[in-house]
């Protein structure tokens, strides 16, 4: 009876007052979001007694996401604003311990001040913070945040640690909040001016924004429905009634032959893969390449895709930034990556060299040529000099298959600005556009690619690489070791 009762006075959380305030906000409380997050009745909490308040602001334990278990831990805003004491670090920590021994997904969710002054009969002493396991789980086991309100401090911390980060358009996320800025600074400002959704956003600290805590957590088991559990196991197929070849004759309408002309490659993407289905990560970041998991052939892959309908699909520093990441993040889970190549190069000019485009470039390059995955990779209509190299196009670099379009054009720069480069006059300037027209036989006849494909052959050509590519997994999966400095 007793402990019923002590469970009871720990669930009860923030009291009925404040979660009816909560509520009224248009938000889930803690335990409601691990409620939604798991499949129903698979939550199994542990560390409920911890601390001097409510399960110390900090609710946590294990449950099922479509049938595998994923570790989770949500900061309880309704208890002295979700702020950190010592047993929930304690639990945290623990949370993360779990995670990586038994190799299996972290999810936290939060909405918290970040550490509190001890209370009465509080002490932290001499104890691990999360951040160091965090940093451990790192390639090992997914590490998924969602940002359900503002977060500050220590729990902020998270998000960029994260494999994927999410936040809801009432979340906001901020080294230290709008009364410590005040205090600070003598500025004043708003939590959503100071870290809100477009700001997050717009500095690429956060992947994407769902409109509601439901519509974050959804999205949430979305995203983990294409990663393995842990490195140590291969990506879940997903069999489906689209699993099989077909022929795409609707990409002749979807590509323009005037390699000039803007277009949207996520129709292109949609057509490519299984059920038409995919799931961008960052799409309000770096917008001129597009990152995105889907299924081919059944198989969940990672795609990476020049968007020309942005900047012409040039190479630009914050493309490569989110494509960097994304590429690591596949490359760890062992998810293969498909590359459709089709930019004029790496954006120049002085906003560009400003945003640091040659070390952002570089890598991008280093991630995509140190990952040991399966790469399959398309040039669609042009990839010029760097910008081939960073999708992928390099030769003897691990591609089961590399593929071309008819009428590709390759080199170290487009013929208009070869031209201007070398000062050629117009019989010569003719002769360099003939010979960029050329470019993709010429290279075929030297095997400077696998195979030049018709377009509608794209899907069937890269399932064919693809299963080429799986017969890589006849030896046990492990974590990708990387030595190198990133750039």
């Amino acid at each position: 009876a007793d402990l019923a009762e002590r469970r009871a006075a720990a669930r009860s959380i923030g009291g009925a007052e404040k979660l009816a305030s909560h509520h009224g906000r248009g938000k889930l409380d803690a335990r409601a979001r691990l409620e939604h997050l798991f499949d129903p009745g698979t939550f199994t909490e542990f560390g409920t007694l911890v601390g001097n308040v409510p399960a110390d602001g900090f609710v946590c334990g294990h449950g099922q996401i479509d049938g595998r278990t994923v570790m989770a831990g949500a900061e309880d805003f309704t208890v002295l604003g979700g702020s950190i004491g010592p047993g929930a670090a304690n639990k945290r920590y623990r949370l993360g311990e779990l995670a990586l021994q038994e190799r299996v997904p972290l999810v936290m969710l939060l909405e918290g001040a970040g550490h509190r002054p001890p209370m009465k009969g509080e002490s932290h002493g001499r104890a691990p913070t999360d951040l160091l396991i965090q940093a451990q789980l790192s390639g090992k086991v997914p590490v998924v945040t969602g940002v359900l309100g503002a977060s500050a401090g220590h729990g902020a911390l998270l998000a960029p640690m994260s494999d994927f980060a999410i936040m809801s358009r009432q979340g906001a996320i901020f080294t230290a909040g709008p009364p410590v800025v005040k205090e600070a600074l003598g500025e004043e400002v708003s939590k959503e001016d100071l870290g809100g959704p477009s700001v997050s956003i717009g500095s690429g600290l956060i992947h994407t924004v769902a409109a509601d805590d439901a519509a974050v957590l959804d999205e949430i088991r979305t995203y983990l429905s294409y990663i393995p559990s842990s490195a140590w196991g291969y990506p879940p197929s997903a069999p489906t009634a689209d699993n099989g070849p077909r022929v795409l004759d609707e990409i002749l309408e979807l590509i323009p032959r005037d390699n000039a002309s803007l277009y949207d490659v996520r129709p292109v993407v949609s057509l490519l893969v299984d059920g038409g289905r995919f799931f961008q990560i960052q799409p309000d970041f770096g917008p001129a390449i597009v990152c995105a998991l889907a299924h081919l052939g059944g198989a969940p892959v990672a795609v990476v895709a020049n968007q020309p309908q942005v900047l012409a699909g040039s190479v630009d520093a914050a493309g490569d930034e989110t494509a960097a990441h994304f590429i690591q993040v596949a490359d760890s889970f062992h998810l293969p990556i498909v590359f459709l190549a089709d930019n004029p190069g790496v954006l120049a000019g002085t906003v560009s060299e400003r945003a640091a485009i040659l070390r952002a470039g570089a890598r991008m390059f280093a991630a995509q040529t140190q990952a040991r995955t399966i790469k399959l990779q398309v040039t669609m209509r042009k990839a010029y000099g760097f910008g081939s190299m960073v999708m992928g196009m390099v030769g003897f670099d691990h591609q089961p298959s590399t593929f071309a379009f008819p009428g590709a054009t390759m080199g170290a720069m487009g013929a208009r600005g070869s031209s201007a480069a070398v000062g050629a006059d117009a019989e010569r300037a003719a002769e360099i556009r003939q010979a960029e027209l050329q470019a993709s036989y010429n290279s075929a006849r030297t095997l400077g690619f696998d195979e030049m494909i018709d377009p509608r052959e794209l899907r069937n050509a890269l399932l064919r690489s693809l299963r080429l590519g799986l017969n890589r997994r006849q030896v046990p999966a492990e974590p990708t070791a990387r030595y190198a400095i990133a750039p």
